[in-house]
């Protein structure tokens, strides 16, 4: 299997909350939990307490990014 350019850095990524660009131009966010098997597997947040583990094959991909660290000094309230 062809390896793509983000797998790499997704594999340092698992269990920290990133940004996942899809080819089809949308986002999601969330835990990323695995990079295996040709499928990344993210916990993503939904509502309330509620929480979905949802699978995205490789080709679905266009990159995978750590959150930044916040950039605010101090509290905002």
């Amino acid at each position: 299997m062809l390896q793509m350019p983000w797998y790499t850095k997704a594999v340092g990524l698992v269990g920290q909350p990133v940004g996942v660009s899809l080819v089809n131009g949308q986002g999601v966010t969330g835990v990323l939990c695995s990079v295996t098997g040709g499928t990344v597997v993210l916990q993503e947040y939904l509502y309330q307490s509620q929480f979905a583990t949802k699978q995205y094959p490789f080709n679905t991909i266009q990159d995978i990014n750590s959150f930044p660290g916040c950039s605010v000094p101090g509290a905002l309230f």
